[in-house]
């Protein structure tokens, strides 16, 4: 029997549904080709019979959720994505931040990490800082829902489009923090002690126990429906120093949503909620 044929429309609307449940993303009806093309090779690794035989599976068996996220949800980076976000970080956020805070160790979180090059782009950038200004001390948190795509990121490995684009735009930095490895690029360790790697689900609160200065919050908002992006944000902001700074995707805004941040120049917006006590 064809995998695909007769899917039902209850089973169709289950699996759309679980899609949110666990990963907060909203795919309506349209979208449903596009999720039966991402089930259907897991399907046949299982040898199952249709998506009803799957939809049991998911509901009855807790270990394949992690796959069904995996195939669910968009990993699409690069480094130094949107160029004059990280123009600002380098010449005028660092800056501003190191002048008002001398002696703290700057905490970032990338907060959809996917493969690791903005984590790794924003490391090199606090290397690059580090250099003129050797007591600073930075340590970046890089999260993801998706367990496949933070285990590539966290062997630091880059090959394809993704080094051919740094190549490119910034061969300075590859040469300095890549060394060439079987089949690509591998970061150098004196980037990498500087990042940690965990799942998250940004539907959920960060369990982490400092305060983040700043939080990169980039082409992810775009999959959630308006409910689920002021959740997701307050969720961001409640990780966030008083005075910390979220920046955003380049098609994405908050100037619609309700939020605790304060708009400070395009993508950019600052914290100016009540702070959250991490102690409680």
């Amino acid at each position: 029997m064809d995998i695909d044929s007769e899917v039902d429309q209850g089973t169709q609307n289950a699996l759309l549904g679980l899609v949110h449940r666990h990963t907060g993303i909203s795919m309506t009806a349209k979208k449903w080709t596009l999720l039966q093309g991402r089930l259907r090779p897991r399907l046949r690794a299982l040898a199952l019979r249709n998506y009803r035989d799957y939809l049991a599976l998911l509901e009855n068996t807790p270990d394949e959720v992690r796959n069904f996220i995996n195939l669910v949800t968009t990993n699409e980076t690069s480094f130094f994505r949107t160029p004059r976000v990280w123009d600002y970080f380098a010449q005028h956020y660092l800056p501003r931040w190191f002048d008002a805070h001398r002696g703290a160790v700057f905490h970032l979180w990338s907060a959809a990490a996917s493969s690791g090059e903005e984590a790794y782009s924003a490391a090199m950038l606090c290397e690059e800082f580090r250099a003129r200004h050797p007591s600073f001390q930075y340590q970046i948190h890089a999260t993801d829902i998706s367990s496949q795509v933070l285990a590539s990121a966290m062997t630091g490995q880059f090959h394809g489009r993704s080094i051919d684009g740094l190549k490119a735009a910034r061969p300075a930095m590859l040469a300095k923090y890549f060394r060439a490895s079987a089949g690509g690029y591998a970061v150098i360790p004196a980037l990498r002690t500087h990042i940690m790697f965990s799942e998250h689900n940004l539907y959920r609160p960060l369990a982490a126990r400092e305060a983040f200065d700043l939080a990169l919050l980039r082409n992810v908002l775009i999959y959630f429906e308006t409910a689920d992006q002021e959740c997701v944000i307050e969720n961001v902001r409640q990780s966030l120093a008083p005075d910390g700074m979220l920046i955003v995707g380049e098609s994405e805004s908050l100037s619609r949503l309700k939020t605790g941040f304060a708009f400070e120049q395009p993508l950019i917006y600052r914290n100016h909620g009540a702070p959250h006590d991490r102690t409680a």
